[in-house]
Order: C-alpha cells, then structure tokens, then sequence
C-alpha cells in the first residue's frame, strides 16, 4: 500500500507549498482510507474517508 500511497500523494502534493507537510498528512490520510482524490486539490468527493477527517480543530485534515 506504501508505494500506492507514496505515487498518489507525490502528485496531489506536487504543487503544495508546504510539501513536505502535504505528503505526511496525505499519507496518513491514505493509509486510513486506500483512498487519494486526483489531481493536485479538490476532488474530494472521490473519496468520502478523505474528505471526512478532521483534525482537532474540526478542519480538514487530509490535504
């Protein structure tokens, strides 16, 4: 699952301006849900597990 994780997050973080932060929560947010909207932002409708966790603040929590 890593190397899944690790392609789909290498291309929604790619234009990131806090990369490095993007790939962690991006691949945490993966492994949880098998699960990474397309393209670089939005699309989250493609996967309801992503777009519905929340960090503490009740913000998204998955980029």
């Amino acid at each position: 699952m890593a190397d899944f994780c690790d392609s789909k997050c290498k291309l929604r973080c790619s234009k990131a301006g806090l990369a490095d932060r993007c790939l962690k929560y991006c691949g945490i947010c993966c492994e949880e849900c098998k699960c990474v909207p397309s393209g670089t932002y939005g699309n989250k409708h493609e996967c309801p597990c992503y777009r519905d966790k929340k960090n503490s603040k009740g913000k998204s929590k998955c980029p």
